[in-house]
């Protein structure tokens, strides 16, 4: 069996463009991933990837807007591909998309188009 990976996908245009701080990105990223594997958790993927925790394999890649967040929902929706849509309430903002866990070559084809989230930070050295 090959091994799983857990893809999330992330909006980039929060932090560039609507001013999100880097710690309310990582939130939305841990509310994504823990509510699809909630509601997957007896799924046989998710079961043997939470049972190997010392060996979890998440991708996190940047989508760059809503727009494009929504649209892949769709195309997992159509193509029965586990996922769960974050939004973030109360403001009602799609944020990120998780899947399920799975081997990578049945989901690559969805997500291969998107870079890994990579952001530079302007440090300030104290």
């Amino acid at each position: 069996m090959s091994s799983l990976v857990q893809y999330v996908l992330l909006r980039s245009d929060l932090l560039k463009e609507l001013g999100w701080s880097i710690g309310a990105l990582v939130a939305q990223a841990c509310h994504a991933s823990t509510a699809v594997l909630h509601l997957y958790r007896e799924d046989e993927n998710t079961m043997n990837y939470l049972n190997d925790l010392d060996n979890m394999h998440k991708v996190i890649l940047e989508v760059p807007n809503k727009e494009s967040l929504k649209k892949v929902a769709e195309k997992l929706k159509e193509n029965s591909i586990d996922h769960k849509l974050w939004i973030e309430q109360p403001e009602n903002i799609p944020t990120c998309l998780a899947l399920k866990p799975y081997p990578k070559d049945e989901v690559k084809k969805y997500v291969g188009k998107f870079k890994l989230y990579k952001e530079t930070l302007n440090l300030v050295q104290v």
